[in-house]
């Protein structure tokens, strides 16, 4: 997996759904191939700090059942989820339209569906109330 996501919840996906390695898209080029070629080899490439994010996953496994219990309460959208991670990362509507491949104005809408079902109404509040509901 090659992602700009580093939250628990997409990392525990990732590798349930099968990923046999998780690495973010800020990686250097050589660590990457060395990924890959150590991913092609039955090993699993991970960034140190990643790897631990995934040990304290499978350590607490309550923090497991967390991940998809919160996200349900809200019935936040994987598009919208994704929107948040990018917010949360400080990052303006116009670079999160380019990063998500959507116009501005879609990811203004997105932000205004995330406020309305976290019951929020800056990104401060959201971002805070998606951190500690293991949103993001």
């Amino acid at each position: 997996m090659l992602t700009v996501f580093d939250n628990d919840s997409n990392i525990f996906n990732a590798i349930r759904a099968g990923a046999d390695g998780y690495l973010l898209k800020d990686v250097d080029p050589d660590k990457l191939h060395a990924g890959i070629l150590q991913t092609l080899n039955g090993g699993a490439a991970m960034n140190p700090a990643i790897a631990l994010k995934t040990l304290k996953l499978l350590r607490s496994p309550e923090q497991l059942n967390n991940l998809s219990e919160h996200k349900e309460d809200f019935a936040l959208s994987e598009r919208e989820q994704q929107v948040l991670e990018q917010l949360a990362s400080g990052l303006s509507y116009t670079v999160i339209a380019k990063n998500l491949i959507l116009s501005p104005s879609t990811v203004r809408k997105h932000i205004e569906n995330i406020y309305k079902k976290l019951q929020v109404h800056s990104k401060l509040e959201a971002v805070s109330k998606a951190r500690k509901h293991n949103i993001i």
